[in-house]
């Protein structure tokens, strides 16, 4: 892989530096006006350290949001595991956190449980058990963390919660942990409680018991992933609670805690963050929260959602990944701005370091932090980002303003003896449109303990005594296509790699490869729904199950199926285009509906409960444009072929197919 060069810094600089015999630092490009504020920062660590750094992260789920990732060919899917997870390439995450699936619709898909139902065991089923295995495999030290949004019906025994059997549901958290260290030799770090709902004492501390008790001791609690309150008020008066937990996360902090988080004396993560589209803005936010999470709110990790946009982005949050690999059939992806933002922090620390005991906060605005070993290694992180350039999608971000300024720091204790600094920097170029992102600048010269740096507005320094950090580029990937006019899959297929087909994205209900060894024709290989109880449910998921595939461009198509329904009396498929929702959201979609029943009956609907809400458009009118063929009886494969023709139907142009 070729690495980006070395950017230097004007020699005229360098040789001003040598004749004034006083610190120099780097100023940024284009330096004019005279910074506004001037202060003074003192690096110190005679006095004790701060708190322990825990890492950076990232969440593949919540849900399905790795879903189009595992499609990737080679090399291409590989270059983008490393921009991921490998150490010194690209963002090089110390942390992964995965969705533990449980069949229900969790933000853009369903995620397949490994439990389906109380007697049903499969370590295989969908892509998180790969995707673990090939961050470790880049990073052997990389945490790994399981969290549940949602859970199979039989955990809750016919209740849509899975507190009121704690028993059950701590069996079947126990049995993904087990399961990943039989089946994939992975050893899970943390387990959490249920994503942003309610959490169960009782549940938590059986959990711990039961962990223990199957050798399990390594495991880490984190609860309760929603918000700082109630888990902290309670931990502080159940002592057998606060025993148990370990780590208090919370997810979108906005940078600040509260009092009783801080007196629990436990680690505080921001254990989900980010969610915002990632172009500059959404590096700006990602930038100022790794800071100021710690510097405002004593987080030691922040774990953004999520770790890559590889969902069809017209789902829920389109492009809110760390980079973007939306486009399997082309090999196309994007390494987005936020990846080089992650570097300037993972890139120079790692998980067992610790903040020093400094303010953080930057005269001008803007903040910053340090970090060390412990061994003479010292790394400073700092932001300069101005507030239009780095909302994140919540909460909501109060007014506040950053200057030019600039900033002298004093090293003192073990850092005195420093004499240079290595330099990597950032600049979002809001005024200008060039943006630069981390580029290696000459290395600082500290002289007797202090340098200074010359900060302008919307930046990103790093500056460290490690000299290992690079900026590895790969070729660049094939361009971008759509979605190929003409597809077609027959799954036909013997040992996939996969438990889904390539390609769709479940959204109600899980689709998985089947082989149908009762069918003596041309049917016995099979894409079948297997979920047949509501499971405990985050979100409205829809009554119908549901898989996305495709391109919501299109105007005009067919779709052929061969469909084989399998209840006689009550069962039924329908097809959709057209759509205008998916993920959380699919519940309510709109687009044109075709239904064909077991008894042989079809229908036209304009929703998902079976209503043709659209003025002017008969029904009798969609039957005779649809051209559905002769319908077979319900033991056989039904199929129809499905037109839809924009200029008579005026429907709107944003299209996709339902399965």
């Amino acid at each position: 892989m070729a690495c980006a060069g070395v950017s230097l810094r004007p020699a005229a600089l360098l040789w001003g530096w040598l004749l004034l015999g006083c610190s120099w630092g780097p100023g940024p490009p284009g330096v004019g006006a005279a910074p506004l504020f001037s202060a003074a920062y003192v690096l110190d660590d005679a006095g004790g350290l701060g708190r322990r750094f825990d890492g950076i992260g990232a969440v593949s789920g919540g849900g399905a949001t790795s879903r189009l990732l595992v499609n990737y060919q080679e090399p291409y899917r590989s270059q983008i595991l490393d921009y991921l997870f490998k150490p010194n390439f690209g963002a090089s995450l110390h942390i992964l956190k995965v969705e533990i699936g449980g069949d229900g619709q969790s933000t853009d898909g369903t995620e397949p449980s490994h439990m389906h139902y109380e007697n049903d065991e499969n370590y295989f089923r969908g892509y998180e058990w790969w995707l673990m295995k090939e961050a470790k495999k880049r990073n052997p030290k990389i945490k790994l963390i399981g969290l549940p949004w949602t859970f199979p019906a039989w955990v809750g025994k016919g209740e849509n919660w899975p507190y009121d059997y704690p028993d059950v549901t701590v069996y079947y958290i126990i049995s993904w942990i087990l399961g990943a260290k039989q089946y994939h030799d992975l050893d899970i770090d943390y387990v959490g409680i249920w994503n942003e709902r309610a959490f169960s004492s009782k549940y938590i501390k059986l959990l711990r018991y039961t962990l223990d008790k199957h050798g399990l001791q390594q495991v880490r609690i984190i609860a309760s992933d929603r918000l700082w309150e109630p888990i902290s008020f309670v931990l502080l008066l159940d002592s057998e609670l606060h025993g148990v937990v370990d780590v208090i996360g919370a997810h979108y902090p906005g940078t600040k805690t509260v009092p009783n988080a801080i007196l629990t004396q436990k680690k505080l993560w921001s254990s989900e963050d980010y969610s915002t589209f990632n172009d500059e803005v959404g590096a700006g936010c990602w930038a100022r929260i790794l800071n100021q999470n710690y510097v405002n709110g004593n987080m030691t990790s922040t774990i953004a959602w999520n770790l890559v946009a590889s969902y069809y982005e017209e789902l829920p949050f389109g492009r809110c990944g760390l980079m973007t690999a939306q486009e399997p059939w082309s090999g196309y992806y994007r390494v987005e701005a936020p990846i080089w933002i992650t570097a300037h922090t993972t890139q120079f620390t790692e998980p067992g370091w610790s903040y020093l005991q400094v303010d953080g906060h930057l005269e001008g605005g803007g903040s910053f932090v340090a970090l060390t070993d412990g061994l003479g290694n010292l790394t400073i992180i700092i932001e300069t980002m101005s507030h239009n350039h780095s909302q994140c999608i919540r909460p909501p971000l109060p007014h506040f303003s950053v200057s030019p300024q600039r900033a002298t720091f004093y090293l003192k204790g073990s850092f005195y003896m420093v004499k240079t600094l290595q330099v990597w920097h950032s600049r979002l170029g809001f005024e200008s449109a060039q943006s630069t992102f981390f580029q290696q600048l000459h290395p600082v010269k500290v002289w007797r303990g202090s340098f200074y740096l010359d900060l302008n507005v919307d930046e990103v320094y790093t500056l460290t005594t490690l000299k290992t950090g690079q900026k590895c580029i790969c070729p660049d990937p094939p361009p971008s296509q759509p979605f190929p006019s003409n597809y077609k899959d027959d799954f036909n297929i013997r040992n996939p790699p996969f438990s889904e087909a390539p390609n769709f994205a479940d959204q109600t209900g899980v689709f998985e490869y089947f082989i149908n060894t009762s069918d003596p024709g041309d049917h016995v290989f099979t894409l079948r729904q297997v979920v047949v109880q509501r499971p405990i449910t985050w979100s409205s998921d829809a009554d119908q199950t549901i898989s996305i595939i495709g391109n919501f461009q299109w105007e005009n198509f067919t779709v052929t199926c061969d469909i084989y329904i399998e209840q006689p009396r009550d069962g039924g498929v329908f097809v959709a285009g057209r759509v205008d929702n998916g993920g959380i959201y699919v519940r309510s979609t709109k687009g044109v509906f075709f239904w064909v029943f077991a008894d042989g009956t079809y229908r036209v609907t304009g929703d998902l409960v079976n209503r043709w809400n659209r003025k002017g458009i008969t029904l009798s009118l969609l039957s005779i444009l649809l051209h559905p063929r002769k319908l077979h009886n319900n033991l056989t494969p039904q199929q129809f072929n499905f037109q839809l023709y924009k200029n008579i139907l005026m429907l709107r142009r944003d299209s996709s197919i339902y399965f």
